[in-house]
């Protein structure tokens, strides 16, 4: 009876052991095949980051109607569809940075932007650099400032001399930090930012994530360097990027040249960018003009973004 119950138990403990080794390579099996389709979660900038869908969201920049006042730039600007705004200091007599601060002031301005439905994103001091705005950009919701670098250097001087630049930069990082505001650098020709050697250089030794790079194609395809490249060089620290090519005229807007900027958008899709989209030109075109040509560029951009 004894050598009957210990052999029914080793004969159940061998069922069970059996069974366990099945329902787990069964389970494991079933997760995995879940796992193929379900997100997974993990560190930021782990190859197991969930993200949520990449959505290219728009704005544009007021000083594409600078001869309408900043109220009329607005009202257009989102009758357009633009979600945000880009507001100009005076580059080329553009009056809507400097009435913003001396007329409206950060109450006035917010109460304009809530009017249309518009949200703050950039403050372009290119005229008057970022410290004489800096206050009123944070009072009136934070953003992007934007302004340039500093003038161009032999290869072998980079390092050394970005790193000059970026000690240089660390009273307006401070200033951005007060101010719930970020600085972007943009690239320009004979400028120290032009190169993607540059754009390494300033992302190895940039310390602040308050200072970032705002990325403007149209120079880099002068200079025959990959956009693709560059904003992956960028990544988290690119704060804004205009949809911009190197065309004269209108063609200088998504859609009216002849670059496909589908490439482009995949880029800032794969490197997480999670700011505005910023269609843009310089020259002077007529009100309508300009808008009919910015309608055409807005949706061009949602299109590409989709395919």
């Amino acid at each position: 009876m004894e050598a009957s119950v210990n052999q029914t138990q080793r004969d159940a403990g061998g069922a069970a052991r059996g069974f366990s080794r099945r329902s787990f390579l069964k389970h494991a099996a079933l997760g995995l095949a879940a796992g193929a389709f379900a997100p997974v979660h993990g560190l930021a900038g782990s190859p197991f980051e969930t993200r949520p869908p990449w959505r290219c969201r728009l704005s544009t920049s007021s000083v594409h109607f600078k001869q309408l006042p900043l109220e009329q730039a607005c009202e257009r600007i989102a009758k357009l569809g633009f979600e945000a705004v880009d507001i100009w200091s005076a580059y080329q007599g553009c009056p809507h940075l400097d009435d913003a601060r001396t007329r409206l002031g950060p109450d006035g301005l917010r109460a304009l932007l809530v009017k249309h439905r518009l949200k703050l994103y950039a403050f372009s001091c290119y005229v008057g650099g970022y410290a004489k705005y800096a206050e009123l950009l944070g009072k009136a919701g934070g953003g992007v400032a934007i302004q340039g670098s500093a003038g161009p250097c032999p290869p072998a001087e980079l390092p050394a001399k970005m790193r000059a630049f970026l000690e240089s930069l660390r009273p307006l990082a401070e200033l951005a930090e007060k101010n719930r505001s970020y600085l972007a650098i943009e690239n320009h020709g004979d400028a120290l930012l032009n190169s993607l050697d540059s754009f390494k250089a300033l992302m190895d030794l940039n310390r602040s994530p308050r200072l970032g790079i705002a990325l403007a194609p149209y120079h880099l395809q002068a200079i025959g360097a990959s956009v693709e490249e560059a904003i992956g060089i960028c990544g988290r620290q690119l704060f804004f990027f205009y949809a911009w090519q190197n065309q004269p005229g209108t063609g200088q807007l998504p859609g009216h040249g002849p670059t496909d900027f589908r490439p482009w958008l995949r880029a800032l899709a794969k490197a997480n960018y999670r700011r505005y989209v910023n269609p843009f030109m310089h020259g002077e075109v007529e009100t309508e003009a300009m808008s009919a040509a910015l309608a055409k560029a807005r949706d061009y951009l949602k299109q590409r973004a989709r395919a």
